[in-house]
């Protein structure tokens, strides 16, 4: 049995496709574009009529806290709040408990996503064991375990000569190196942008440097190992003036994505010590959102994820300076993207696909990511004509740590559909 989209506004940035028309899915695979495709037996009718239809979205970046924090997210919960969110293919962090950082490991994660999730987990591995800095992992067996990418997120590898040997090893098995952004020893026990706002709040900064000194470091060893690196939740100005000279030279092998809590707030909306606003990277300036999204309107900033990173109530309440760092960001992704950029004119709707879809598939060479002929049933329909609020309530995610709470935004997710089945349909949904 097929799934037959019909009449909606299909939008493609592979294949710079913006139309309406109607999409075949068929064992998996989209098998047919076009104009009033037949209908077979048993077949499944979507109208899209007045609808977006686009590519899943693949985020790079987010959290699922699986193994040893599952209180907070886990595989099944992580995967229904990304199908919620239109994303069919997630890369998921190794700063878990224990840390992803052996085959063994990796083998855990996909195998109990194989099970229990409807879209595609593709979990990364740790450049150095338990995340500690101090010894390599088993980069080469992880790879051949099915790792998309190295990464030590939520550290930087401080080690100079230890984050080069991760780089070349990355380099040599044909794999990314995701790059955590940060000084630790200039962020010390900072809690929010090291601004007037911080100081009216009397609450720790972390400077821009904390950010950029590592971004400068690991962009030099990219360029002198080959490595293939991608830099994480990128925050600040200095990253985005760093970008846009990468590319005036040409070098292609150092790649940035940026979350839509940072093109969208800046620390001046932490009008109280609120948890809900702590994040790390954490929201920075006027001056340093205006270049992010430059940076995404130019091209010189590649991908948007979201960083999703779920935890408990207890663990978000408080002062800024004792809670966890980190919001939930998967299931309003695409509404929050599209209302900030598209709507406001600074993005065309397939600038937004590419940055969502088309780049990340390309940075991770994976098949999926566009919408043609032969390529994997991996596809969302959104309604982005009507209004909708953001509630916390509403969220499949354990998580609901969250800064966009009572938000009206558009692009309502209505189905997500991944290896041509559906994983989600919106009660709204026709």
């Amino acid at each position: 049995m097929g799934i037959l989209i019909r009449g909606g506004r299909i939008v493609d940035a592979a294949t710079d496709t913006d139309k309406t028309g109607d999409i075949y899915l068929e064992d998996g695979i989209i098998t047919e574009i076009g104009q009033k495709l037949k209908k077979k037996d048993g077949d499944r009718v979507i109208d899209a009529k007045g609808k977006l239809v686009m590519p899943g979205i693949i985020d790079l970046h987010v959290h699922f806290r699986d193994p040893g924090q599952t209180h907070k997210e886990d595989i099944m919960s992580g995967a229904a709040a990304a199908a919620h969110g239109g994303v069919t293919t997630v890369v998921a962090m190794p700063n878990t408990t224990p840390t992803i950082d052996n085959p063994d490991r990796v083998n855990y994660v996909h195998n109990k996503a194989a099970q229990v999730s409807g879209i595609h987990v593709l979990q990364a591995g740790a450049a150095t064991k338990g995340e500690k800095g101090t010894e390599l992992s088993d980069i080469a067996g992880m790879v051949k375990a099915g790792i998309p990418a190295v990464s030590e997120d939520g550290k930087s590898v401080m080690n100079t000569a230890l984050c080069k040997e991760a780089m070349k090893i990355a380099a040599e098995c044909g794999v990314p190196f995701f790059d955590h952004c940060e000084d630790i020893d200039l962020r010390g026990d900072g809690c929010m942008n090291d601004d007037e706002n911080a100081r009216r709040l009397g609450l720790p900064g972390i400077c821009n440097s904390t950010e950029d000194t590592i971004a400068a470091r690991d962009s030099l060893l990219a360029i002198e190992t080959g490595a293939k690196l991608h830099l994480c939740h990128c925050s600040t100005k200095g990253v985005a003036i760093m970008m846009k000279m990468l590319k005036a030279e040409g070098i292609e092998n150092v790649t940035a994505e940026v979350c839509p809590h940072h093109f969208i707030l800046t620390s001046d909306d932490i009008e109280r010590d609120d948890p809900n606003y702590k994040m790390n990277p954490p929201l920075r300036t006027r001056k340093d959102v205006d270049a992010l999204i430059e940076g995404l309107k130019e091209g010189y900033i590649q991908v948007i994820s979201t960083d999703h990173a779920p935890h408990t109530q207890k663990d978000k309440t408080g002062s800024m300076r004792t809670a966890a760092f980190g919001i939930v960001g998967i299931e309003t992704s695409f509404a929050l993207s599209y209302t900030a950029l598209v709507e406001t004119g600074i993005l065309t709707l397939s600038q937004l696909v590419e940055k969502m879809s088309y780049n990340p598939a390309q940075i991770l060479n994976l098949p999926c990511g566009t919408l043609q002929k032969g390529h994997p049933a991996d596809v969302i329909i959104a309604d982005i004509k009507n209004p909708y609020t953001i509630h916390k309530a509403d969220f499949v995610s354990k998580g609901k740590n969250t800064p966009f709470e009572g938000k009206e935004v558009k692009g309502k997710i209505l189905y997500t559909i991944c290896d041509g089945k559906i994983v989600y349909k919106d009660s709204a949904a026709k």
